[in-house]
Order: C-alpha cells, then structure tokens, then sequence
C-alpha cells in the first residue's frame, strides 16, 4: 500500500509539473507576443515623429530599402541598416534614415532622420548617446527642443554653407555652454540630406515599382 501510495503521489506530482510547465510554457508565449506588439507599437510611434501618421498609409516597419553601399560610409557605418520608407497611395513620400554622428563630445550619437520627397528634413531625433547631462544630452528632445529646429531644413534653406553651428558662422544654435555636440549632429543631419540628394531616384522612384510589403534586404565647455 505504501508503495502504490508514493507510486501515486510521484504520478499527481508529475502530472502536477507538466500541467504548471504548460500553463508557464503558454503564459510565456503569450507574453512575448505581447512584448513583441508593445516593441513594435513604441517602433512605429518613434518612425511616426519623424513622419506624422495622418501623411502615411502603409506599414512603415514592413516598408524597408537597404541602405545601399555607397551611402554607408557617410551615415557612419559598416554595415547596411534599414531605410524606412513613408508612402501615401503607393508613392514614397518621405525616408527615414539612420545614421550615426561619430564625434559627440561623449562618443558616438545615433539618429534617425526623416527627410521628405522635396529634400527637406521631415524631422530627426537622437536615438541613443552619450552626452553630458545638462549640456550635451540637450540633443534628446526630453530635455530641449533643440533639434526640432531642423524641421522643415533643406540644402537651399538654408544653403551648405551656412549648416553649421552659428560659432562656426552657421545658420543653427548651439547649446549654451556647449559646441561640440550640437556641430556633430547638425554636420551628420547635412550629410544625411546630401546622401539623400545623391541617391534620390533609387530611394524615392525605383522602390516605387517593387512591393511595398515586402521588406528590402536591408563659456564653452567645448562640448
């Protein structure tokens, strides 16, 4: 009797396991896919500053080109990352590119830029950096407007020359007290807007004709 009774209890209890490692296996899933959903909606909300979700009618996530090689080198990398493309009844009527400023006072300053069909910038925002706290951290638009002054730029307004720092003779602000990083972003925000210009056709015309669901191989401080 002893044995069918432990007999019994070690079937109950690993009954007992595979029921709970079922219920954990299924709650797992069930909360990845909506960690999952949640990361995409916060993606999407972060493409959808840049360009506003009223011009849009397709999946901006779903809606990508491979930053072609020629451009790598000067959005700053080695490797190709995503360019997102915003269309309205087909037609690309924005890009969203990546691109890294590599001389931030701090280290390296990874942005997104969103320029439009016209050539000007739809808006920018600094994804991740490492700047100082109560200076150069002014480029994240938690702390300052700063960098929404970009909005609406082109290469004609105002001209090459003129983008740069107004310490440097340019047409955009720096942050008081500091130099450094705001020249890094408004120098990468340029260049951004030249490569675009260079490679305006197979960005905006060419990816026209391919299927839009389908994703693409893709005091200064002197800061």
């Amino acid at each position: 009797m002893l044995g069918a009774s432990i007999s019994k209890n070690s079937l109950l209890l690993g009954l007992f396991a595979l029921v709970t490692a079922g219920i954990l296996a299924v709650t797992n899933v069930g909360t990845r896919d909506r960690i999952a959903e949640a990361e995409r909606q916060a993606a999407e909300r972060a493409l959808f500053e840049l360009v506003a979700a009223d011009r849009v009618d397709n999946d901006l996530l779903n809606d990508t080109l491979a930053t072609p090689a020629e451009m790598m080198a000067e959005l700053g990398f080695s490797q190709s990352e995503p360019i997102y493309r915003a269309r309205k009844n087909g037609k690309v009527i924005a890009v969203i590119v990546p691109a890294i400023a590599p001389d931030g006072y701090s280290g390296a300053i990874r942005l997104l830029v969103g320029v439009n069909r016209d050539g000007s910038v739809a808006g920018a925002r600094a994804l991740t950096h490492k700047e100082t706290p109560g200076l150069g951290d002014k480029v994240d638009t938690n702390k300052s407007d700063w960098i929404l002054g970009f909005n609406g730029k082109s290469l004609t307004d105002p001209t090459p020359e003129r983008w740069a720092v107004k310490k440097d003779g340019g047409a955009f602000d720096q942050f008081t007290g500091a130099t450094i990083t705001p020249r890094a972003v408004t120098r990468q925000i340029k260049r951004v807007l030249q490569q675009v210009q260079i490679n305006h056709n197979l960005l905006f015309e060419i990816s026209e004709q391919a299927d839009i669901n389908t994703p693409r191989n893709v005091g200064d401080s002197n800061e």
